[in-house]
């Protein structure tokens, strides 16, 4: 470590450099140290920091335990959650993430994810993992093992030689532009307007165990979220495609507030709320990359892929990541070939492509039809419950194994007109 009074900072040799410290950087360094992986962890920011991404998965929580993090997790006080609730035009419907097909747990959180990530970030130091906070990563020479070059927070530049990297520097995408990876979205682009409030909801039927999405009552392609969290704040938020949000004017507060205001149940929800953090903005910001890894480097959650915040797939798909990433390059430090393509970046775009095909059916309204249909049978909405609680890589899912064409079968049966009962 370098010194207070000096400038001078050691080069470091390292079996892992992992770039970011959020979910996927902490999980990852966590399970490589318990293997016995020498890992150091560069963040940029200092923890606590603001960033989305707050209504967690079930899926989560068994990457968590495997991190050895499910206590601390459990301790925090997070609020409970159990489920998704889902309303347009009056019509209000839920799904019971217990109720589901897969296997595994049925229950998760929703967190502030400035304590969350640090929470995790603090569980790693304790199992010994070394993470420099306020180091930022200027320069990767890929040549023969992987150098980093780093500058601290003081501005001092040092390099770290190691035998791998992880990406996990989520929105930040360092290596993909670094390496030149980045290749535009097939999503459209969309942006998102979000902020946190003192919600005082006074609604008894308001169920505060879930994430609520409204749909706007005439864009069928705006939608809202509300995420509760366990001290009488929400994260409140709007997405829709840029040209959709153009009549709103003002600040991004008076934005905020004149969109959510269109949507006739929210304005009632959420009449006594004040806003309590400056608002902020999110553009443009699916995105792709051409490569997710190579035996040098590999890009985790959203350094690879973001798709979009809907179904609040990403801290899911990057907890994934880190675990079968993790999984290769452990075989590949034991002298193990590994091949990176068939063994991490197609399973891995599986379960995210799993979620693209109900991101764009909901876009497109599809997966709305499906979603209020009222005579749907148990067993569909049960496997389709799963993928909600982001189990999107379970193969014995056939809404997964064939995610497109099952959707889409069940699409034309909630779109028949009903017959005319006379």
């Amino acid at each position: 470590m370098p010194s207070s009074h000096s400038h001078t900072v050691s080069n470091m040799d390292v079996d892992v450099a992992i770039i970011g410290a959020g979910p996927s950087g902490a999980i990852a360094a966590s399970l490589l140290r318990q293997q016995g992986h020498q890992v150091v962890v560069i963040e940029k920011q200092h923890f606590p920091r603001f960033s989305i991404g707050e209504s967690l998965l079930p899926c989560c929580m068994q990457f968590l335990e495997q991190a050895g993090m499910l206590d601390a997790v459990n301790q925090a006080g997070f609020q409970f959650k159990n489920g998704a609730a889902f309303q347009h035009q009056g019509r209000y419907t839920t799904f019971d993430f217990t109720d589901k097909f897969t296997p595994g747990p049925g229950t998760t959180f929703q967190v502030q994810r400035a304590d969350f990530d640090k929470l995790l970030a603090d569980t790693a130091i304790s199992q010994g993992v070394e993470i420099h906070f306020g180091h930022q990563v200027d320069a990767i020479d890929l040549t023969h093992n992987p150098r980093l070059t780093v500058t601290n927070d003081r501005g001092a530049q040092y390099q770290v030689n190691a035998k791998f990297v992880l990406d996990a520097s989520g929105f930040g995408r360092v290596l993909p532009r670094l390496l030149n990876l980045e290749q535009p979205s097939n999503l459209a682009p969309r942006s998102a307007i979000f902020t946190h409030i003192e919600d005082n909801i006074r609604d008894p039927h308001f169920d505060r165990n879930k994430i609520l999405i409204s749909v706007h009552p005439q864009h069928k392609d705006i939608w809202y979220w509300l995420i509760p969290f366990s001290n009488n704040r929400c994260s409140i938020g709007v997405v829709a495609e840029p040209h959709l949000l153009e009549h709103l004017s003002g600040s991004l507060e008076q934005q905020l507030l004149a969109v959510i205001n269109e949507e006739p149940e929210l304005k009632k929800l959420l009449s006594n709320a004040n806003i309590v953090q400056p608002c902020a903005t999110l553009k443009g910001y699916s995105a792709n990359v051409t490569t997710l890894a190579t035996n040098k480097f590999a890009l985790l959650g959203n350094a690879g892929e973001f798709l979009d915040p809907v179904f609040s797939s990403g801290v899911t798909i990057a907890m994934q990541s880190a675990s079968m990433a993790v999984a290769c390059l452990h075989k590949q430090l034991n002298g193990q070939t590994v091949d990176w393509d068939s063994e991490y970046s197609a399973p891995l775009m599986q379960g995210v492509n799993t979620f693209r095909t109900y991101v764009q059916a909901w876009y497109d309204g599809r997966f709305q039809d499906v979603i209020f249909y009222q005579q749907a049978d148990n067993k569909i909405k049960q496997m389709i419950c799963s993928i909600l609680a982001g189990y999107a890589w379970d193969m014995s899912n056939p809404f997964v194994k064939e995610s497109e064409r099952r959707l889409n079968t069940i699409v034309e049966l909630c779109q028949e007109p009903k017959p005319n009962v006379a």
